[in-house]
């Protein structure tokens, strides 16, 4: 088991001991050890191997025989008795708007309710109003919310969230009234996948802001209705020639002096919100969505550096809110100067007509330079993958010499020579060292075998990543998100054969694989491994979605000294040229 598989079991642990209502302080620990391991750099498989799972945070002893076990042998007897004792349907019902493990637990325990159906059944008898804490308002809401889960509530990526977001944002801008207006929630924070919208505006009257919310094109079910909050079931055709999808999207509305309070609230995440909050304990106050407010004072912010500021923080930006010591940070003011999407000075690995993308060689390289950059590198796909058109050496021949024409008309602007070269099933190139001694740069990445073993796999990566002409990594784990999980490998053996040899680690911007990922990318950075940030771009449009890469790199702290292509062209061909010398010099061609 992969270090998200075994997070994802302990974080289920903690919600069914919750449903079954144990004690907050032993579900929460579970809760806790899932976020840690979710977050390592290190495989938790070598951590057990090595015996040093005990010094993860969080991990006490009875924690470290659970994962132990998990590890060793692929099973638990505790966690199975658990999802024995629990009826699915009740992990369902955790979808339902205001409605947490405890309520499940009452739902359960108190009516007997073990599906979806007999839920429904108890609402439409009144028999759930009756319980104590819920009432009927909750009632409605679980009503309300049985009606939409089957329209709504799957997950997005980002970019596809951001098109949603956006198409409800351009209207909301010229309404007048609205003295404010910010996207918060987990697309604030660039999250890779996006499971519903959060908008938060500031105004006088919120009865006209929340009829005209309510009646936008793309609202197809007003779920609930409050004097501060409404939530509604969004559509949107993303794509001409697919259907519409629905996200779950909330509007909240508040007075200008309690903006600052609910933007940071209301973006999360639920783990940095706590730490803060505690925070402000310590000083003798109390944060929430509304106010940071002590016995015998009010603490007046205009926005959320303000908040921090009061609490002895530097800001925090949202990228890094996940409470992964950006506390600590900012109260050392140590916090990274994050990249921008400014800071890159050009991409690489990008296709062009020669494989499988749709642009011209020259098309590609004006785009490129529209969008300010300095250089391009082009990287076609290599002979293997013919399903791609793959270039075969001769083929490879002719593109160079058409980007040296290119290259010499061109003023002020480089192309430089490229390949994404296959990593075969048993981690040999699919060029000769000849052929790749051509190119200025080698993107080496697997695109065939995903079934093979752990072993062989990280085997097979480490071997190429080890080879002299390989300049880069790319797409490491080969996922495609909410489509594909990567395959089996063990990427911190990978990253430390990229330390090892001096190769570059690419953050595949393409938001169906926004690959590295921002934990691997912290660990990365640790080895002392620099990241490129690059398109994968098939086409002129392509090159946008750099974007997402970007935040990527955000989210792990990163700045743009980690980042290759934050350098000038002078800088970058100097470093290419050196790297391409060496390989040479190591396989004995000069």
């Amino acid at each position: 088991m992969n270090n998200i598989e075994l997070a994802a079991i302990l974080d289920e642990m903690g919600t069914l001991l919750e449903i079954q209502g144990q004690n907050r302080f032993r579900t929460q620990a579970y809760h806790n050890a899932a976020r840690a391991l979710e977050q390592l750099g290190e495989s938790v498989a070598d951590l057990v191997s090595q015996d040093r799972l005990g010094e993860v945070p969080g991990i006490g002893q009875t924690l470290k025989e659970k994962v132990t076990t998990l590890v060793t042998t692929g099973r638990l007897a505790f966690y199975e008795a658990l999802r024995a004792q629990t009826p699915p349907a009740l992990l369902y019902m955790l979808h339902l708007p205001g409605i947490g493990p405890k309520k499940v637990q009452t739902l359960h325990a108190q009516l007997g309710i073990t599906s979806l159906e007999e839920l429904k059944a108890a609402c439409m008898d009144d028999r759930v109003a009756a319980l104590k804490g819920f009432g009927a308002k909750t009632q409605q809401k679980i009503l309300d919310g049985i009606g939409f889960l089957g329209q709504a509530g799957k997950r997005l990526r980002v970019d596809q969230a951001q098109v949603i977001a956006d198409s409800i944002l351009e209207p909301m801008r010229s309404w007048r009234g609205l003295s404010k207006l910010e996207l918060c929630g987990s697309l604030r924070r660039r999250k890779e996948t996006i499971n519903d919208l959060d908008f938060l505006v500031c105004c006088d009257d919120s009865g006209p802001i929340m009829d005209k919310f309510a009646a936008l094109p793309g609202v197809t079910q007003v779920v609930g209705r409050g004097e501060t909050k409404l939530s509604v079931v969004f559509s949107h055709r993303l794509r001409a020639d697919q259907g519409p999808v629905t996200m779950p999207v909330d509007l909240r509305v508040v007075r200008d002096d309690q903006f600052p309070f609910a933007l940071h609230y209301f973006t999360g995440s639920k783990e940095h919100n706590i730490a803060v909050r505690a925070r402000a304990q310590a000083y003798g106050l109390k944060l929430n969505e509304y106010e940071l407010a002590g016995p015998k004072r009010q603490v007046k912010c205009r926005d959320e550096a303000d908040l921090f500021r009061a609490l002895d923080l530097d800001y925090i930006p949202p990228e890094l809110r996940e409470n992964t010591g950006e506390l600590a940070a900012a109260e050392k003011h140590q916090l990274p100067d994050l990249v921008k999407l400014d800071d890159l000075t050009g991409v690489f690995h990008c296709h062009t007509d020669w494989s499988d993308g749709s642009a011209t060689i020259a098309e590609m390289a004006e785009a490129a330079r529209r969008l300010g950059f300095q250089y391009l590198g082009l990287a076609d796909h290599s002979q293997s993958l013919t399903v791609a058109r793959g270039l075969t050496p001769a083929r490879v021949r002719e593109q160079q010499k058409e980007i040296d024409t290119i290259n010499r008309r061109m003023r002020g602007f480089r192309i430089f020579k490229g390949i994404e070269c296959d990593i075969l099933a048993d981690g040999a190139l699919d060029f000769d060292d000849d052929t790749l001694a051509t190119f200025d740069y080698v993107v080496a990445s697997v695109h065939s075998h995903f079934g093979q073993s752990q072993a062989d796999m990280t085997a097979r990566i480490v071997r190429a990543v080890s080879h002299p002409y390989v300049t880069m990594l790319g797409h490491a784990t080969g996922r495609l998100l909410l489509r594909r999980d990567g395959y089996k490998v063990d990427l911190d053996a990978v990253l430390q054969a990229a330390a090892k040899h001096g190769a570059l680690v690419e953050i595949n911007s393409d938001p169906h694989r926004l690959d590295l990922d921002w934990i691997h990318c912290k660990r990365a950075r640790e080895l002392g491994i620099r990241l490129v940030i690059n398109p994968d771009a098939h086409s002129t449009e392509g090159l946008d979605v750099i974007c997402y890469g970007i935040d990527v790199a955000r989210r792990a702290w990163l700045t743009s000294a980690d980042i290759l292509n934050t350098r000038s062209v002078d800088e970058i061909a100097a470093y290419l040229t050196e790297r391409k010398n060496r390989a040479q010099s190591l396989r004995g061609l000069t």
